[in-house]
């Protein structure tokens, strides 16, 4: 047993050092998971191709439509000028005086529209670098203004979101991507309101200082997207492949700002009449057929919402912008290619946790994790923390958590009284947090593509990625336990 602890963490030492260093996690996933389970005794060569790949192959197949409609309506969304419109729009409105504040809601709303994390960045950071510039505003707190805006409460925390984060506990908790609405907007409003707070008092700070903006290379975003580290750091922590940022055509002309937007309201509201009024009237009895996998609604319900709302906002997307979108089998074809290789990163990752789970000394592991002191919404978070932070991966280490406890969490609601929707918005908030750790590959990205450093800017990440969210968890979790998820 003991040996097959050491294989544990042996195993994960090995995942994340080597990745760090830039080492691709489709190498390192099986490396890890044949080191735990040689170290453990195990037999290697099946738990390779009779845990691993079974493991890794259940998530794509549950969540690959949702990467690969997600990063083509990014793309489309980018190539088409829709997201450079909004960036345009909310600088203009808000103006030089909130000019932290504008990035900050343009990341917001792009991001809680559908589109991929990393192309909000690639538009952000020109938007906030002009901005910044304007209003004489250090650089260094651009990083954590985008951070903000795009991978705090639109990724886990408001209702609804399609981020695949929130789309991951669905299958495991029967709910839908609006889980404990109530609770996810308290969280977002604690997340925003101590971002914002924090930032406008580092600006207060830096003015009476004499610190401000530092010209930086204006190409600096571009030379970010071929970078081979920073893509192999990427794709593991999330939907989009940076080296596709640069396929396609872009369009010069900007749309109108309405229809701009259009699109990314549509997401949120297909995704609504779905979860509510659609599917809840759908005769699925066929689903229990052997045939269908003998699973239920309450099983693919969630990603099916995500799914056709993506869907009829690409359609969308295409007719708005039939114009601008002069070369779209390019743009389709890279927005597809984007999808690949994160979808099977995080799969790598999720395999890992499929051959950990089935080690003997993984129940060691198990009972440490459910002996926590608080009940089962702080082991949840917990474990989904913990994971998230040594992954790197806020997606990875939530589908590792839940695919090794997702049953058992699910057995302690029932006995407990507990709503699996107050289980879903706990765990994905929890694995939103400790993921912005040095080593995850959306900070490594952003802080490429705004041309700063971890040394310059990764303590205001911190603050507004980790602490922020930590807070929001505690909130989350002290109010569901007193009043049930709402």
């Amino acid at each position: 047993m003991l040996m097959g602890l050491l294989g544990i963490l042996l195993a994960l030492a090995l995942l994340i050092g080597m990745a760090y260093r830039g080492w691709s996690v489709l190498l390192l996933a099986p490396a890890a998971a044949l080191v735990a389970a040689g170290v453990a005794g195990e037999p290697v060569l099946a738990h390779w191709t009779q845990t691993f790949m079974p493991a890794a192959a259940g998530f794509l197949a549950q969540f690959f439509p949702i990467f690969l409609l997600g990063a083509l309506f990014g793309k489309l969304m980018d190539d088409s000028g829709s997201v450079r419109a909004i960036s345009a729009f909310m600088a203009e409105k808000m103006g030089l005086r909130h000019a932290i504040l504008a990035v900050v809601l343009a990341g917001a709303f792009v991001t809680y529209g559908g589109v991929s994390l990393f192309v909000a960045f690639f538009v952000l950071a020109p938007m906030a670098h002009s901005l910044f510039k304007a209003a004489n505003i250090p650089n260094h707190l651009m990083p954590a203004a985008i951070v903000l805006g795009t991978s705090t409460f639109t990724m886990s925390a408001l209702p609804g979101t399609p981020s695949i984060q929130n789309a991951i506990p669905m299958p495991f908790f029967g709910t839908t991507p609006f889980a404990a609405p109530g609770l996810g907007v308290i969280a977002s409003l604690i997340m925003m309101g101590f971002g914002m707070w924090w930032l406008g008092r580092a600006e207060a700070g830096a003015r009476r200082a004499g610190v401000g903006y530092e010209e930086v290379s204006a190409a600096t975003h571009e030379k970010a997207a071929d970078d081979a580290l920073v893509r192999e750091r990427a794709v593991a922590s999330h939907e989009f492949d940076p080296q596709e940022m640069g396929h396609g055509k872009r369009s010069a002309e900007l749309p109108a700002v309405w229809a701009a937007a259009l699109p990314l309201v549509v997401v949120v509201a297909v995704n609504l009449v779905m979860s509510f009024w659609v599917l809840p009237r759908m005769d699925v009895a066929f689903l229990q057929e052997p045939q269908w996998g003998q699973t239920t609604l309450a099983g693919v319900g969630g990603v099916w919402s995500v799914v056709v709302a993506l869907a009829v906002a690409i359609v969308l997307v295409i007719v708005l912008n039939w114009s601008r979108l002069t070369n779209l089998r390019d743009s389709m074809d890279a927005g597809a290619n984007a999808s690949a290789l994160p979808a099977l990163s995080v799969a790598s990752l999720v395999g890992v946790g499929g051959v950990v789970a089935a080690l003997p000394a993984f129940a060691m592991v198990k009972a440490w994790v459910l002996g926590i002191e608080g009940g089962p919404l702080v082991s949840l978070a917990v474990s989904t923390n913990v994971l998230a932070a040594l992954t790197g991966s806020a997606s990875g280490g939530l589908t590792i958590a839940l695919e090794a406890l997702g049953s058992t969490y699910m057995q302690l609601a029932y006995e407990l009284g507990i709503d699996p929707s107050l289980m879903h918005r706990v765990a994905v908030i929890g694995a939103g947090t400790l993921d912005s750790l040095p080593h995850n590959g959306a900070v490594v990205t952003l802080l490429a593509v705004c041309g700063s450093t971890h040394r310059k800017s990764y303590f205001d990440i911190v603050v507004v990625g980790i602490i922020g969210p930590i807070l929001a968890l505690v909130a989350v979790i002290v109010l569901g336990t007193a009043f049930g998820s709402f």
